[in-house]
């Protein structure tokens, strides 16, 4: 189980597998499969673990700009795992009719919204300028 970590604060998401995901989908699908080149805060220096406080105005907005791209792809563009694309997840296409693009595709452990769960706690470090940690429980 994964989640992002803030001072104290715990923001669950799910399994690494599913992080990764989220990764994959907006590598492939936002940067024409080109890692972190349009989204260097979150893809590279988050992806790595840790964002720095001083990086997190950035980020907020980085995660607004691949909101609104997401919003743009169909459900079944969907990259699971980008250094194999032929990956499906577990659940294959058996999705939520909810679900009606990438931007609310993804739904953390506890069935929220997984881009709502990742701006909180974006929001909440910078509210206690703090770092915001990719942590494993």
């Amino acid at each position: 189980m994964v989640g992002f970590k803030v001072k104290y604060y715990w923001f669950q998401i799910g399994s690494e597998d599913f992080l990764f995901s989220f990764f994959s989908t907006v590598a492939y699908n936002l940067e024409n499969n080109q890692w972190g080149t349009k989204f260097p805060v979150i893809m590279n220096e988050l992806y790595l673990g840790e964002l720095n406080n001083t990086h997190i105005p950035e980020a907020i907005n980085e995660l607004k700009r691949i909101k609104q791209g997401l919003a743009k792809h169909s459900p079944d563009q969907i990259v699971w795992n980008i250094k194999n694309l032929s990956a499906q997840p577990p659940w294959q296409t058996n999705i939520s009719d909810d679900i009606t693009d990438l931007s609310n595709y993804f739904v953390t452990s506890d069935g929220e919204d997984f881009i709502t769960i990742f701006n909180h706690a974006l929001q909440k470090a910078e509210e206690l300028n703090c770092a915001l940690t990719i942590t494993s429980i």
